[in-house]
């Protein structure tokens, strides 16, 4: 029998179905992995519906052994981060294998290689395949339940893996839970309050009629508060803006998304989402035949949400503006009938933010790393 490792670059159809079967294999015992929509993972291996692929060359590839698929990895160079950055690095993405680290170490052995050549000098991953809040980093805490909506999740082998082949922690991300069945704490409701008096500014869910001034303000409070030593997050520009809202608007629910102003002036927002990984727990990755019925069926089962982003601009940092469209959100979500809430990511780095999230009543209980080599 060959044992032989065969790298093979992902371009036709059937390797793209290939590389979104894969997992497939790997969790078919795991009765916490949850199926992504197909459709979901195939848009995110294209230019055209997925704009970090349009920053710089990129691979997908497959690792064969015995002519079975047993390893899949992403890889590229994202340009306007490099730049911004002034760094020469690469990234790996939506890294799944089977439990054989020599089929792990002939994958990234090949990106390292493949990333040196386009002159990089570091690897980090694996990132968001879109650079968003998607899929990013490895779970290295909270074994033992299911993700929420587009949440990382991975066997705890992929961790011995990756420091075994030199990786060493980036940085590492939180992700908070908050039990809606609980009853708001009143001093929580009294001190968004006060400090929304104290302070001026309101919260108002997203305006779906309005949705191009929203999305301006979005992005005017991501350029005032995104920090420029942040190592691989610039503001987005409005194409990439465009391509997140058209991808997220699809399965919003708008009262659990919320803006801040002072005045007429956007200061801060969250963008919550139903946590859809109810629906497609039943789904098997596929919305056809009658996956398509299903989803109309459970879709009015959802029972939990995933706040994903929260941004507030540096002069209101402290005012409660965090807390206040976290509780918007969360009274939003009980008035759905939602029984808990995710928080995630939160930079572990992130002090004030994670102080609102366990303010407003959030438990740490999952943590997810990026890792980085030197190549």
């Amino acid at each position: 029998m060959n044992d032989s490792i065969e790298i093979i670059r992902v371009t036709s159809s059937m390797e793209v179905k290939d590389f979104i079967k894969l997992p497939y294999t790997i969790y078919k015992n795991d009765p916490y992995w949850i199926p992504p929509l197909e459709s979901e993972i195939k848009s995110l291996l294209e230019p055209t519906s997925n704009a970090l692929l349009r920053k710089g060359p990129f691979q997908f590839i497959l690792a064969k052994q015995n002519g079975q698929t047993v390893g899949r990895l992403g890889m590229g160079v994202d340009h306007v981060i490099n730049q911004s950055k002034n760094r020469q690095e690469g990234w790996i993405t939506l890294f799944e294998v089977i439990s054989d680290y020599q089929v792990a170490k002939t994958m990234l052995d090949y990106a390292a290689s493949w990333l040196k050549a386009q002159g990089m000098n570091t690897i980090v991953g694996p990132i968001s395949p879109t650079r968003g809040d998607d899929y990013r980093g490895l779970m290295i805490m909270g074994f033992g339940s299911p993700p929420v909506l587009m949440g990382t999740y991975n066997p705890v082998y992929y961790l011995e893996f990756f420091e075994q082949y030199g990786f060493i922690k980036n940085m590492d991300f939180c992700a908070y839970y908050y039990d809606l069945k609980r009853e708001i704490d009143p001093k929580l409701l009294q001190s968004v309050a006060r400090v929304k008096e104290r302070y001026g500014y309101e919260v108002h869910p997203l305006r779906m009629e309005r949705i191009n001034e929203e999305l301006l303000d979005v992005k005017q409070i991501l350029e005032e508060a995104i920090p420029a030593d942040w190592p691989h997050l610039v503001p987005p520009d409005m194409e990439e803006l465009n391509t997140i809202a058209d991808q997220l608007l699809k399965i919003a629910e708008p009262s659990l998304i919320n803006i801040a102003r002072h005045g007429d002036r956007p200061i801060g927002f969250a963008i919550a989402l139903p946590d859809y990984n109810n629906v497609l727990r039943h789904l098997n990755g596929r919305l056809l035949p009658i996956g398509f019925l299903k989803f109309l069926w459970y879709k009015k089962k959802i029972h939990g949400g995933r706040i994903f982003v929260n941004f507030v601009v540096p002069d209101f940092h402290r005012k409660g503006v965090s807390a206040a469209v976290y509780l918007k959100a969360f009274l939003a979500a009980k008035k759905l009938g939602y029984t808990y809430a995710e928080g995630s990511y939160i930079g572990e780095w992130n002090e004030p933010m994670r102080r609102d999230a366990e303010g407003a009543g959030g438990i740490l209980y999952k943590m997810f790393r990026i890792y980085e080599r030197e190549i």
